[in-house]
């Protein structure tokens, strides 16, 4: 009987381990946009470090921002991927969280930008934003991301629309066939980069990307802290000769202050720790560095991630 009760005790310790595993999740976006393999990325390298983190990372496809945000706040994701205007609204309990903020939303790392593009055939002439006048661009539909951020950008260089010849409220995903068909000289749409849009309209005719940089736009970065200046790989698009600069959102990895610091430490340690692998996981990562990682951060950095990057030496 003693032997039996010997046996079950050891049995019934050996079930449980000495160190519980901290199982982790990460909302992204549908599976065919850029947040989906970008949190696989991040999972794929943490889970290569599970036996020494004891960490076990999974990857969610979700409804994107706003959902990811909501989740956090709710305690049914440690992290999750959103756009930086969508992440400083929430947190200041604006727009779409005017009534539900999320103050103890925390960045971890601003991933990759998400840039405006001004597509132009190159017969149109434009050449700078300013150039836009008297022609006719589709700003995309109304309220959207693309259109505000359009808006913002022609405020900064004293555009208003009705300097155009005529203003279209299409979506961006019209843009190739009407540049094609010579109704628009141009129009803008923000994405991670390269993106099929731009590749379908650069295949059907001679395109350029317009270069959006400037003194406006180093004040406009400066008053809205989800802005952050980037650049489009002329490499991307047939036809596109040189880089071009632009300005965007970031898709930020956030958290919450209720996840532990050596969680995040050990996921931004790792991202850090293994950056060059990271960036040949996808075409988007291709013109980030280290330090563009800590550009777009619009809310407070985690403890556990402001301690990877002092021990980068990049803070």
């Amino acid at each position: 009987m003693k032997r039996q009760l010997a046996l079950l005790t050891l049995a019934g310790a050996l079930s449980v381990p000495m160190f519980a595993a901290e199982f982790i999740t990460i909302g992204t976006g549908g599976v065919t946009g850029t947040y989906y393999p970008t949190g696989g990325a991040i999972c794929q390298m943490v889970n290569k470090n599970k036996k020494s983190t004891n960490i076990r990372c999974s990857v969610e496809s979700t409804g994107g921002s706003v959902y990811n945000v909501n989740t956090i706040k709710a305690g049914e994701l440690d992290f999750g991927i959103a756009q930086s205007d969508t992440v400083y609204q929430a947190f200041k309990g604006e727009e779409k969280f005017k009534d539900s903020p999320v103050p103890e939303l925390r960045s971890a790392i601003a991933i990759y930008p998400e840039l405006l593009a001004l597509v132009v055939s190159k017969k149109s002439g434009i050449e700078k934003i300013t150039d836009v006048k008297g022609k006719k661009i589709n700003m995309d539909s109304p309220g959207s991301g693309t259109a505000m951020t359009a808006d913002v950008v022609f405020n900064a260089f004293g555009i208003k629309r009705s300097d155009l010849a005529l203003t279209n409220e299409l979506k961006s995903s019209e843009g190739p066939t009407m540049l094609q068909d010579n109704h628009i000289d141009g129009y803008f749409f923000v994405a991670g980069h390269p993106t099929a849009n731009i590749k379908d309209a650069a295949n059907s005719l001679d395109i350029n990307i317009v270069p959006i940089e400037g003194t406006q736009i180093d004040a406009l970065v400066a008053k809205y802290p989800y802005y952050a200046k980037g650049t489009i790989s002329g490499s991307f698009y047939k036809g596109v000769p040189n880089d071009v600069p632009s300005i965007g959102v970031k898709a930020v990895l956030v958290t919450s202050t209720k996840v532990k610091d050596d969680v995040v430490y050990h996921v931004v340690k790792t991202i850090l720790d293994n950056f060059d692998k990271f960036k040949e996981l996808h075409p988007a990562y291709k013109t980030i560095t280290k330090e563009s990682l800590l550009e777009g951060l619009s809310v407070p950095q985690h403890p556990g991630a402001i301690k990877a990057f002092k021990e980068a030496g990049l803070l």
